[in-house]
């Protein structure tokens, strides 16, 4: 049975696992994704920011202005919500954009009382845009839209399976942390998420996060359900 002591999640998607060999959409993997997302939502509310790694990256801009750059990926993400939004409706579930960059035409604009709403009825509630603002990723997004929406866990599935002391793609002697304080994480420099993620989830004191390999969809239900797996973070006591 699902862990119900998680009433409100958000989860984070990394955009390079929507993609065919990490670039643009492998559709067979989305309609998976959609069909976990569908099935998680019927236990908790939830929440979640994809990311744009599929389509571009601000810092593959080379010589191009940064502002412009960090704008393309949030556009990048909204391409990537709306492509999951009708993923989820097609796996028979409720689903919503919601985009700090306004255009009506396309999704909602977010706003985190009506975001509250959607989650509380039911919808996956896709978080698009990033916060609106460039010079700032994904990580502190989804932060941000967890402590608006009052998440009680946010769920950050990654390419690799938790948070080591090292890159183990290049240091053999690296080990997994099993849990660490946000604090402690961002003073060790551990790649997990960018500095204003961490300052956000320290200074509002975000009760958990999970950093888990999503080598499988179900890994976020197995998540859920109670598995251990990966890193768990936490205020310091």
């Amino acid at each position: 049975m699902m862990n119900l002591e998680y009433k409100r999640v958000l989860l984070k998607l990394s955009g390079e696992m929507l993609g065919e060999n990490g670039r643009l959409f492998d559709h067979g993997i989305i309609d998976h994704v959609a069909q976990v997302l569908v099935e998680i939502v019927r236990k908790t509310q939830l929440g979640v920011v994809i990311g744009a790694g599929n389509i571009w990256r601000g810092r593959s801009g080379g010589q191009m202005d940064r502002v412009t750059a960090d704008q393309m990926g949030m556009l990048g993400t909204v391409i990537n919500c709306l492509a999951m939004r009708d993923a989820v409706q097609r796996a028979g579930g409720k689903a919503v954009v919601m985009s700090a960059i306004e255009m009506p035409r396309v999704c909602e604009v977010f706003n985190a009382e009506k975001a509250r709403t959607y989650m509380e009825q039911g919808y996956v509630t896709l978080f698009a845009g990033g916060s609106g603002n460039p010079f700032f990723s994904t990580d502190t997004a989804v932060v941000l839209r967890a402590v608006e929406v009052g998440a009680d866990a946010i769920l950050l599935a990654k390419n690799i399976d938790g948070v080591y002391t090292a890159d183990p793609k290049k240091d053999p002697t690296a080990t997994l942390i099993r849990e660490i304080s946000y604090e402690k994480a961002q003073e060790l420099r551990l790649k997990v998420m960018d500095a204003a993620a961490f300052a956000l989830c320290a200074e509002n004191k975000v009760p958990i996060v999970r950093v888990f390999g999503l080598f499988e969809p179900e890994s976020i239900l197995k998540v859920l359900d109670g598995d251990d797996m990966g890193t768990v973070l936490r205020p310091e006591n």
